[in-house]
């Protein structure tokens, strides 16, 4: 079992800047994969990006050159840090992660990200 709690949603003006953060209970070293993403209104769950155990990492096209995942060891933490925010980033971020021996997916809760004039 993996708990994962999000944070650092907020409202954010075009091309500011936010950096979401997911901590998780287990030691994040044992997890495969972990990444993040994102939900609109009306529209199914998609992939921001990914990040494997050995640091291997992957991109949406639309996020490509302005969000960067990157994990913590030591914290049990993974990070997306998104820049040059645009409307279209608009959604609720959901942090995931996927252990390859059980085959489980595991959802935080969601955080809400919404940019904005």
């Amino acid at each position: 079992q993996v708990q994962l709690v999000e944070s650092g949603g907020d409202l954010v003006q075009p091309g500011g800047s936010l950096r979401l953060s997911c901590v998780a209970s287990n030691n994040i070293f044992s997890i495969d994969v972990m990444g993040w993403y994102r939900q609109a209104p009306g529209k199914q769950r998609d992939l921001v990006a990914t990040i494997t155990s050995g640091g291997s990492t992957n991109y949406a096209d639309s996020v490509k050159g302005r969000f960067t995942i990157s994990r913590d060891n030591a914290k049990n933490t993974v990070y997306l840090q998104m820049n040059n925010l645009k409307p279209e980033d608009t959604a609720v971020y959901y942090c995931n992660a996927w252990l390859s021996i059980t085959n489980t997916n595991y959802w935080g809760q969601g955080t809400q990200v919404t940019v904005s004039s």
